[in-house]
């Protein structure tokens, strides 16, 4: 049952669309953000709204079957419900964020966005539960798929510490290691985007040339070569350089060393999603055979 007519999981997209642009909405009114985990709560709220939305609009006029059967690999049971169960992974990392980085007791506009935020994110994991009974059958919605978007979603998580990790001594401060570091975040980024998109669209596989197991496991092995040199020189230069360059005011400071241990300890969860990954591949190899 939903509500005034519609079903429930149209009731779940339209509370979803609406928290989620009320979240986006309420932080405008106090002007444009640079801060890079202001940016990426924006994003995610932006995200999950349109996610809410395309979903209502294509299943509201009967899409689904026709989207299904022209783009899709897997079925679109298996697309939306990836779609979000990813959507609310994001929402509970911009609640987090958002409450930790920018609400204060007297900031009563900020804490109005962090429940707009707390209330999308519990609507989106409810309706995630309510897809995930179904068991839909397909890459993105399971365990594979859910490994895949946690990929390419911790790395984004990467990026914006990164960025505010260095930001405003960019120009004074570039240890080697670190910048190796940034490059394998960013190569091994753009693999796991491209083998989501060849399980997702049905002319993306058809481009591919190869089997696209064995395409995985090669991009696993390097992804965790790669993570493995990370996990060492990002915290040995890291820790042992990040005061270089900064100005003295503890407040910085006390920041960037915050930064330094979200992008460490993301590192760590990273190599151990590629890893995990990795074995998963070499069990399907195997049991090919």
């Amino acid at each position: 049952m939903g509500l005034c007519g519609l079903s429930l999981s149209q009731t779940f997209r339209i509370l979803e669309f609406v928290f989620c642009i009320l979240a986006l909405l309420i932080p405008t009114f106090r002007g444009s953000t640079s801060s890079p985990y202001g940016i990426w709560c924006e994003f995610v709220w932006a995200f999950g709204a349109i996610v809410a939305l395309v979903i209502f609009v294509i299943e509201k006029c009967l899409l689904a079957k026709v989207i299904e059967g022209c783009v899709l690999k897997h079925s679109w049971d298996d697309l939306s419900c990836g779609l979000t169960l990813l959507s609310s992974l994001m929402l509970l990392s911009a609640s987090v964020i958002f409450c930790v980085f920018f609400v204060c007791s007297t900031c009563f506009a900020d804490m109005c966005c962090a429940i707009a935020s707390i209330v999308a994110f519990g609507v989106y994991v409810a309706d995630a539960v309510k897809l995930k009974l179904k068991c839909p059958e397909g890459y993105l919605s399971n365990g594979r798929g859910i490994l895949r978007f946690s990929q390419a979603f911790v790395a984004c998580l990467i990026f914006a510490a990164v960025y505010n990790y260095f930001k405003g001594v960019e120009n004074r401060y570039r240890p080697a290691g670190l910048i190796w570091c940034i490059l394998v975040y960013v190569v091994c980024f753009l693999p796991s985007v491209v083998v989501i998109l060849t399980h997702l669209q049905k002319c993306v596989n058809l481009l591919c040339c190869c089997d696209l197991m064995k395409m995985e496991l090669v991009v696993d092995g390097v992804s965790v070569a790669l993570y493995i040199s990370a996990a060492i020189l990002w915290p040995a230069f890291g820790y042992k350089n990040y005061q270089q360059g900064i100005s003295d005011e503890h407040q910085m400071y006390n920041y960037r060393f915050h930064d330094m241990n979200v992008i460490t300890v993301l590192t760590y969860v990273n190599l151990g999603l590629y890893t995990a990954d990795l074995i998963w591949c070499l069990i399907v190899l195997c049991k090919r055979r």
